[in-house]
């Protein structure tokens, strides 16, 4: 198994006032002796606007091979796109295509996505027929990645509609392309599965993590690693925790991600976490034992 550090970790959040180039952070990375990097599509880092040329894109893929890190993923900036508009269809789509694009040029073998809108922004019928768009929209999006190569990953968190464990799978049944894959975020599993924050409508909760990975069999193509005590950020997403600080237990659940078919990178998602640059080298020793 490779492992990977989410460069976000160091572009928001507690980051946001004072936020670490990316340079550096891919040469942090490689001193703690990762396998990759997973790459930011926000800013500061690595952007549409920044990377728009071929030569730039070569560049930075030839300084992460410098730096002996592969990239695991891509995860570019949707933000003011939201794919639940029905006007936006065509908008978005573009936005996906020129994101895929430069995903392309890094060398990423997977973009991610997510729902963009907030929990309680929808309500009743166009809760369900927003659904239907979104899975929709992501069917053509997969068709798209799958002509360059790319794997298409949604990852779900409490910070964004449609984030019940039923709703996970109604969503990639619907979507119903090879190409399209669930990411599977510890922390977010907890508190959406689990814990049952910020859903839609009546309370839908598993009891473990575990539950909720053996509910998506067959549907994860993706792993975000990390600890969760149930909480959340700024009363929006999950407060992502260090390794050992939360009530995940990584000897019972590693084994069962370690065998998920065509899984072969774990990616250290270390978001909110305010001494995240001090976490790098223990979080990647933490795994490696196990």
């Amino acid at each position: 198994m490779r492992i990977s550090f989410g460069s976000w970790a160091f572009a928001f959040g507690p980051y946001s006032r004072s936020p670490v180039p990316f340079r550096q952070v891919a040469s942090h990375l490689s001193e703690a002796g990762y396998d990759g990097i997973e790459i930011a599509g926000f800013p500061p880092h690595i952007t549409l606007e920044d990377y728009a040329s071929a030569a730039s894109r070569r560049d930075l893929t030839a300084m992460l091979a410098d730096l002996k890190l592969a990239v695991s993923g891509f995860v570019p900036d949707f933000t003011f796109v939201n794919p639940l508009v029905p006007s936006n269809r065509d908008r978005y789509l573009d936005l996906f295509q020129r994101n895929l694009e430069l995903c392309v040029g890094l060398n990423s073998p997977r973009m991610r996505v997510d729902s963009i809108a907030a929990p309680g922004s929808l309500n009743g019928a166009e809760y369900r027929e927003a659904m239907d768009r979104l899975a929709s929209i992501w069917s053509e999006a997969a068709g798209l990645a799958q002509k360059s190569g790319v794997r298409l990953a949604w990852e779900f968190e409490p910070g964004f509609i449609f984030n019940k464990p039923s709703e996970v799978v109604d969503v990639y049944e619907q979507v119903g392309h090879p190409n399209f894959q669930v990411l599977f975020d510890v922390c977010h599993a907890y508190v959406c599965g689990v814990v049952g924050a910020r859903q839609h409508g009546a309370p839908e909760t598993l009891a473990s993590v575990d539950q909720f990975l053996n509910l998506l069999a067959g549907r994860v193509g993706h792993i975000h690693v990390n600890d969760a005590d149930g909480t959340l950020y700024c009363d929006e997403t999950s407060a992502h925790r260090p390794f050992g600080q939360g009530v995940i237990d990584y000897a019972r659940l590693a084994p069962k991600l370690k065998a998920l078919p065509g899984v072969d990178w774990w990616c250290v998602d270390l978001a909110f976490c305010p001494n995240g640059w001090n976490l790098v080298k223990p979080s990647l020793d933490f795994l490696r034992r196990l």
